[in-house]
């Protein structure tokens, strides 16, 4: 598998949200903005990249039978890390983001990436998987805050554009499954031409 192809693959054929549907917590819970979603997504890559080449790193050392326990400690060794360094210089994101970035310990995408590509594979090609499933993962939740806080806010990235309101439902609950469902139909779609 070539390099490049480690990278792209995250945006289509791995995408996270849209074609293995993982992650749908953060995704429906952090969508109500597009930086909110961004700001998740960003987190989760870093967590993956350092989590995947960590566990790349070390596979020949962790005995089979305490192989997801040794995975859980390293990704929560780098998601407290997270919580430092988001606590010190982004501390409005991470009250926004609040219960969702301890989260990412127990997040599937996460701990999918190390049990099916970072235990088997170099650790620079599990970096690689890890960029390109990370960046998939925060394109998608971008996508969707847009798409909520625009026909929820009528702003986009916290710019008003609208004077009016726009439709609650979008920044609540059931507007994440909307907004979620269409933006499937139509990514699926765009993929079944292709």
């Amino acid at each position: 598998m070539s390099k490049l192809n480690l990278i792209t693959k995250g945006f289509v054929k791995d995408n996270p949200t849209f074609m293995l549907l993982l992650g749908m917590c953060p995704t429906l819970a952090t969508t109500t903005s597009a930086i909110n979603g961004m700001s998740m997504g960003l987190a989760t890559t870093f967590v993956l990249i350092l989590s995947n080449m960590a566990i790349s790193a070390i596979a020949g050392l962790i005995p089979d039978k305490v192989r997801i326990p040794s995975y859980i400690v390293v990704i929560a060794t780098f998601v407290t890390l997270l919580q430092f360094i988001m606590q010190a210089y982004v501390p409005a994101v991470y009250d926004t983001l609040g219960l969702f970035i301890p989260l990412i310990v127990v997040n599937c995408i996460v701990l999918g990436r190390a049990e099916a590509f970072a235990n088997k594979n170099s650790v620079f090609d599990s970096a690689l998987d890890a960029i390109g499933v990370g960046l998939g993962f925060t394109v998608s939740l971008t996508v969707l805050g847009v798409v909520r806080e625009v026909l929820g806010n009528g702003s986009l990235f916290g710019w008003k554009f609208m004077q009016a309101d726009g439709i609650l439902v979008f920044v609540l609950a059931p507007g994440a499954f909307l907004a979620l469902a269409y933006l499937l139909v139509l990514f699926r779609k765009y993929i079944a031409k292709q």
